[in-house]
């Protein structure tokens, strides 16, 4: 019933939602002022913060956590404060649109109903605004030098966390573009950080734990399922996990498969807070039901 409420009072004020969306380290938040500068987009929410834009208006950074999980649940707005400084913030700003960046569309819509924002009615791929060079080359800097990018001038950096500050670069926009722009002379500064959590490595739940939590959650679902193997893949913000089962005979397979799999992200994400991109099931023999 909330969620109705919040929808049509953004409506009756006639904001609109945008959601820029690509994988971690891709270029979305280099390119953010880019994608607001084309449609018009007053603010936008990035890694935990609300940025209009030169400012940070609310909110804290996910690049100023010392673990890579802590920084997901930053930029998830698990903590229920943090969410609602930003929600609070939002009703006294006037705007009509605002961007939400994420890895996935299902991070993005995440971020909107925790925020109590309309889901995104256009979705942005970073391909559709980057080139595959240009991805490739922010790739590299991501995976070798841990270089993380928030779309503020370095000077708001300075000030809120000077700890994670490496460097400035500034962007100049041309006609040129990959996206046609509104003011295409504008000049752009972007502040260039390095994460506790990109200097140390990455630091996670435990493969062991989160494997434990997905045994115990299967048992729940049907405690004839055995799970034989679990892997766990940490290649972007959110896990993806592969578990090779044993089911009874008679199972309905495609159905209850797509069950368990739903059973899964929902009870993992309300328990830990990380975000589960993907589950999938392998299975591997169909046994006889010890009955």
């Amino acid at each position: 019933m909330l969620s109705v409420f919040s929808d049509l009072y953004w409506i009756v004020k006639g904001v609109r939602v945008y959601a820029l969306v690509g994988e971690s380290g891709t270029g979305k938040s280099f390119r953010a002022q880019l994608v607001a500068q084309k449609f018009g987009i007053e603010l936008f929410i990035d890694d935990g913060l609300l940025i209009r834009e030169s400012r940070i208006l609310a909110g804290h950074s996910a690049k100023k956590e010392r673990t890579f999980l802590a920084a997901v649940k930053v930029a998830l707005f698990d903590d229920k404060s943090h969410r609602d400084e930003i929600a609070r913030r939002l009703q006294s700003e006037r705007f009509r649109k605002i961007l939400v960046i994420g890895t996935s569309i299902k991070m993005v819509n995440k971020i909107a109903a925790r925020l109590q924002l309309p889901q995104p009615s256009k979705i942005i791929k970073i391909e559709d605004i980057a080139t595959p060079e240009e991805i490739e080359t922010a790739l590299r800097s991501r995976k070798i030098e841990g270089k993380h990018v928030i779309p503020v001038p370095s000077v708001e950096v300075r000030r809120n966390y000077p700890n994670i500050f490496h460097d400035a670069v500034r962007v100049f926009l041309k006609k040129s573009s990959s996206v046609p722009l509104m003011n295409p002379q504008k000049v752009f500064e972007k502040a260039v950080v390095r994460p506790e959590f990109s200097k140390r490595g990455r630091v996670s739940i435990s493969e062991s734990a989160l494997s434990q939590m997905v045994i115990h959650c299967a048992d729940e679902f049907n405690h004839e399922i055995k799970i034989k193997k679990t892997v766990v893949r940490t290649d972007g913000p959110g896990y993806r996990i592969i578990i090779t089962i044993d089911v009874p005979f008679g199972t309905e397979l495609s159905v209850n498969m797509q069950e368990l799999q739903q059973y899964l992200i929902k009870n993992i994400e309300r328990f830990t807070g990380i975000l589960i991109e993907e589950v999938n099931i392998i299975i591997d023999r169909v046994t006889q039901s010890d009955v």
